[in-house]
């Protein structure tokens, strides 16, 4: 009789931090399953980044799920009317906050794990150098997963669902060393809040602050495209 191996759901922005879980995934020995969500986000590089990376890290499968939340607005990275701040990090949480998104991705990822037959998640948020975003805390990973148990018939009928947030005590610098031995190409990823067309960095947006602040920690070289 054959073993196969547990299948999970990476949730797959195209940036930095989600390609690092889709490699450690990978690293744990899950047939991997790549979500991508495009939300009405300023623009489409990142999921040209997503594509490329859940293809070089050997994703089973890549989908792109649509939610419009830019029909909402009040975020600076769905609403072409709120500037994506370029001073770096103030105090509070910042208008690149885009409300509920994780909560919706988290959901989407989901309803697609149950489908799949996938007891496990996986999703890159970071409580160390992150914006300040509320959906990025352990707080919020905790709550999340309690709900999925309740709310699910694999749930409900006894198969337990795990939420993996493998970066949430790593500093960017720690993230990019692991990624980078587990054979990231960090080149292929977009982090830049406003990246033009082609997935060039502004390198002034918060995003792009610490990511470089995180290759010069870890001492290794920036393969950033930069506008």
């Amino acid at each position: 009789m054959t073993n196969h191996p547990e299948r999970a759901v990476i949730l797959l922005s195209g940036g930095l931090d989600s390609a690092t879980c889709l490699a450690i995934a990978r690293d744990m020995d899950f047939e991997t399953y790549a979500l991508s969500v495009a939300y009405g986000q300023r623009h489409a590089a990142e999921l040209d980044a997503a594509r490329r990376i859940a293809a070089a890290l050997g994703a089973r499968e890549h989908r792109v799920a649509s939610v419009q939340l830019g029909q909402f607005g009040g975020s600076a990275l769905t609403d072409d009317k709120i500037p994506v701040p370029v001073e770096g990090s103030t105090a509070g949480i910042p208008v690149t906050y885009v409300p509920a998104r994780n909560t919706v991705m988290l959901s989407i990822a989901l309803a697609w794990a149950e489908v799949l037959g996938a007891n496990h998640i996986f999703v890159g948020v970071n409580a160390v150098d992150y914006s300040g975003y509320p959906d990025c805390r352990p707080e919020f990973i905790a709550a999340f997963e309690t709900m999925a148990n309740l709310a699910t018939k694999a749930g409900v009928e006894g198969t337990r669902l795990s939420i993996h947030a493998p970066l949430i005590a790593l500093s960017k610098a720690d993230i990019i060393r692991r990624g980078s031995a587990l054979g990231v190409d960090y080149g292929q990823t977009v982090s830049c809040y406003q990246a033009d067309d082609a997935g060039h960095a502004c390198g002034v947006c918060d995003a792009c602050r610490l990511r470089r602040a995180g290759f010069e920690a870890a001492a290794i070289p920036d393969p950033t495209p930069y506008a």
